[in-house]
């Protein structure tokens, strides 16, 4: 039995995938406004990475499962390779580049003082999730603080001194 062949009644699925129109997409970045050019599916990690050059936030899995890709959308926590660079119009963006106000941000420095990076690959996604884990104020022990960052992993296995360094910024906080 032969099927009928497929009848396309929609102008934009007559469009081969790199003719589809693009959008033009203000996105508020670590606090200023920026325009760019997107195609409808580019996701929030590949706008800020490709469009913007703010290549601090880090393109791991490209799937929600490791969180290098970490950023601070309205002070919470997400993976901006799991949401469209559209969907965030409106809302405040802030990457690795944008955390530190004047100076260091205390996340920062602590990762230093406790030495808890070594390649250093995961440790942009590792900062904005801690920062945006704090703000939840979800994380009361040592315990939470090693759940609720389970999201995002270490190859080089330095879990230890990564808590390390967000309980002494909790403690600093005093959010005990």
């Amino acid at each position: 039995m032969k099927s009928e062949p497929q009848v396309i009644n929609n102008e934009h699925d007559k469009l081969p995938a790199a003719l589809a129109p693009e959008l033009d997409i203000v996105l508020r970045v670590n606090g200023h406004d920026r325009t760019i050019t997107v195609r409808p599916w580019v996701t929030l990690l590949d706008a800020l990475r490709g469009r913007l050059d703010l290549t601090g936030t880090k393109k791991g899995c490209d799937h929600g499962q490791c969180g290098a890709c970490t950023v601070l959308v309205n002070g919470k926590r997400i993976n901006s390779c799991l949401t469209l660079a559209v969907m965030q119009t409106g809302n405040d963006i802030t990457t690795i580049e944008g955390i530190a106000q004047d100076g260091m941000h205390p996340m920062q420095q602590a990762f230093i003082d406790h030495d808890a990076f070594q390649c250093g690959y995961c440790t942009p996604g590792q900062i904005c999730s801690a920062i945006g884990m704090l703000n939840e104020g979800h994380a009361h022990t040592r315990g939470d603080v090693q759940e609720l960052m389970s999201g995002n992993l270490c190859r080089c296995g330095a879990y230890t001194n990564i808590v390390d360094a967000i309980m002494e910024v909790k403690e600093a906080q005093g959010n005990e």
